[in-house]
């Protein structure tokens, strides 16, 4: 054989491939990883760290764990839409267990792989079966992945104003604004509680405005719920919002679930898709047509994580101790913001920093600006995302005292 015919033999027909950039908070963690750097601090991982800034397992996660392997259960496919108790007591999570839209059966619930799954099956369903070319809007700024996602399935998208960037509050009159501006019929992605990236929430008033306009313009609230009871420690608070728009509103919405941050349950990829529909007819519809997206997709969800939830939700000494590990996380994080606060005002360091505790869940929009960020990672090897978002569990009573010095440093000289 030649060797031009080797040469060919060796040529992929992928070979004009690009390599793809890397994840900015992907790629920052692998940046944290390889720094050899003894000093290095990590708050870009959206994931909670314990005082001693290690992964945290709940108690009521080892529990559950147990019962299950002493029940020797099987590891059998489960529907397309699920585990039959998980879908059970999920949506009652969400919207109370009272709630008269589930007495009523027009609620559509369907396992997804985790709050990114639902994001994905939502923004097919979207594509699917609302009128061509309708928009979806999101937060601007908001979680870099919904952006990724609603191109990747093909939906038109816009942002809407959100965060006022010089106080860093909520901007209400533009989001009224630009909900009014809007087509009617369009769809408005919010977040449910503790915004990511801001940490900056409406509150239950200005949480009525929005859905006042949104009714009236006909427009379709299309929630993220990945910090439920994990941002305040409540889990019917950090519900609120999206009570609201199903009780006092009677309005359809979906609702994206994820029990990764709430439980711990990160690597399980545990999470549920939520429709509240205005009749059962409809319910069984969407659901129908939901299960149709999950078995062109994925097939079939994972059971483990499932089961943990579900058995959680449905014992109430284990709800009971879930309950306690929420509150301790929950209180953890503002303690932490409450220290950075005190460090920063101990340091005069310059600007205003009310926002830190006023913020709300795992993350704090710090206003540092992109050439301060670069700085925090080179000169103080703390490794954060470029819009100043920090992950307030990364920081502990070990590091505090050394961020707060490296941010007092880079806000004086970067």
């Amino acid at each position: 054989m030649s060797a031009t015919n080797n040469n060919n033999n060796n040529e992929s027909i992928f070979g004009k491939i690009p390599v793809a950039p890397r994840d900015p908070i992907l790629g920052l963690t692998l940046a944290f990883k390889e720094d050899p750097s003894p000093n290095k601090i990590n708050v870009g991982v959206g994931a909670y760290r314990t005082n001693e800034g290690k992964p945290l397992v709940l108690r009521v996660v080892r529990k559950v764990e147990q019962m299950l392997l002493d029940q020797k259960l099987d590891k059998e496919y489960i529907p397309q839409d699920g585990l039959a108790a998980f879908n059970e007591h999920s949506p009652k999570l969400l919207l109370g267990a009272n709630s008269q839209a589930i007495k009523e059966k027009r609620v559509a619930c369907c396992q997804t792989i985790s709050g990114t799954g639902a994001l994905r099956i939502a923004t097919e369903f979207i594509k699917d079966f609302l009128p061509a070319n309708t928009k979806v809007y999101v937060p601007e700024p908001t979680w870099g992945n919904h952006f990724k996602i609603l191109a990747k399935v093909g939906v038109p998208y816009g942002t809407y104003r959100y965060l006022n960037k010089k106080q860093l509050t909520l901007d209400l009159d533009g989001i009224l604004g630009d909900m009014e501006n809007a087509q009617d019929g369009s769809v408005f992605l919010l977040h449910v509680c503790a915004h990511n990236p801001t940490g900056v929430d409406p509150t239950l008033d200005q949480w009525r405005q929005i859905a006042q306009v949104m009714k009236r313009k006909r427009h379709f609230a299309f929630f993220d719920c990945a910090y439920q009871g994990f941002a305040s420690g409540d889990l019917d608070r950090d519900a609120a919002s999206v009570r609201l728009f199903v009780e006092e509103f009677n309005m359809e919405v979906f609702a994206c679930q994820s029990y990764a941050k709430n439980f711990g349950l990160y690597g399980e990829r545990i999470g549920a898709l939520i429709f509240v529909c205005k009749n059962q007819q409809t319910a069984d519809a969407v659901l129908s047509q939901l299960k149709s997206i999950v078995r062109a997709n994925y097939s079939s969800p994972p059971l483990q994580g499932a089961r943990i939830v579900a058995t959680t939700l449905a014992d109430p000494q284990l709800f009971n101790l879930w309950k306690e590990d929420l509150v301790m996380m929950a209180e953890r994080i503002k303690e932490m913001r409450q220290c950075l606060f005190d460090a920063l005002k101990k340091r005069g360091t310059p600007g205003t920093w009310d926002h830190i505790i006023n913020q709300i869940g795992m993350f704090s929009f710090t206003g540092l600006n992109e050439k301060q960020v670069e700085r925090m990672i080179k000169h103080h090897h703390i490794y954060m995302t470029s819009d100043g978002r920090i992950s307030m569990s990364g920081l502990n009573h070990s590091n505090i005292e050394p961020f707060a010095n490296a941010l007092d440093e880079c806000v004086r000289n970067g």
